[in-house]
């Protein structure tokens, strides 16, 4: 899944003259938290979001600053003052924007807001704004690719492919994570159900607590190049027990 998937096409953004409490009022309205800053050539200069405004507010102002203050307390750096004495979008937004690309993997989305403390991209094609992505976008995405993987398991993999029931497996989807348990008749089933699970689109792992009812790996294989028994070689080496009476 890329980034265009789920990124918000209509984009509200600012020029960067903005006044803030004109900026404030566009995210009440518009009930965002955030918007991408725009210069005049059409290129995103900055991002200013509700942590930038709150900054602002943070403290008690400068010019009540006691002496004991500047000697005991906690001295803001310039780039901080400067954003308690914004007034304008510009002087307060936090720049240069960390953007992505609309092409780019969502993991790669989710990388850029964990290593730089973001909750949104703006998203470019081209250098052209074309989206905004947030954390909850990427959330809501993944809980819906864990849906998805889950379908294809439960139908493509253990219905169509395996020839068993889903219903009798317990299966439960992660962010990629796939966690299966449950009994299976052999024990090369449950080796074969992990492999095949784990070349699923999405799948980055398999926890497997799966049980069986014959561990067919301790027979001998029925030829020398055999490494792992399968069905078909297993049914071949099976023979009815004789009768004693």
């Amino acid at each position: 899944m890329k980034v265009h998937d789920v990124m918000t096409s209509e984009v509200v953004s600012v020029p960067p003259t903005t006044r803030l409490m004109d900026l404030a009022r566009v995210l009440v309205e518009r009930r965002i938290s955030g918007v991408p800053v725009m210069g005049e050539g059409g290129e995103v200069v900055g991002v200013i979001s509700e942590a930038d405004l709150l900054a602002k507010q943070v403290g008690r102002p400068l010019s009540r600053r006691t002496p004991l203050d500047w000697i005991f307390g906690e001295r803001p750096s310039p780039w901080e003052q400067q954003r308690r004495a914004a007034s304008t979008v510009a002087e307060a937004m936090t720049a240069p924007a960390i953007t992505v690309d609309a092409d780019r993997p969502l993991r790669e989305a989710a990388a850029l807001m964990v290593d730089c403390g973001v909750n949104r991209l703006p998203v470019l094609d081209a250098g052209r704004l074309v989206g905004i992505v947030t954390r909850a976008d990427l959330v809501r995405a993944y809980l819906k690719r864990d849906e998805e993987i889950l379908r294809t398991v439960q139908d493509d993999v253990i219905r169509h492919t395996m020839w068993l029931d889903p219903d009798e497996l317990r299966v439960e989807v992660l962010e990629g994570m796939v966690r299966i348990a449950g009994t299976v008749d052999r024990r090369s089933t449950a080796t074969i159900l992990e492999k095949v699970i784990g070349l699923v689109e999405g799948v980055i792992g398999v926890e497997n607590y799966l049980t069986w009812d014959f561990d067919d790996s301790v027979l001998d294989p029925s030829e020398p190049d055999e490494k792992e028994p399968g069905a078909a070689s297993l049914t071949a080496r099976e023979r009815p027990r004789a009768l004693h009476g």
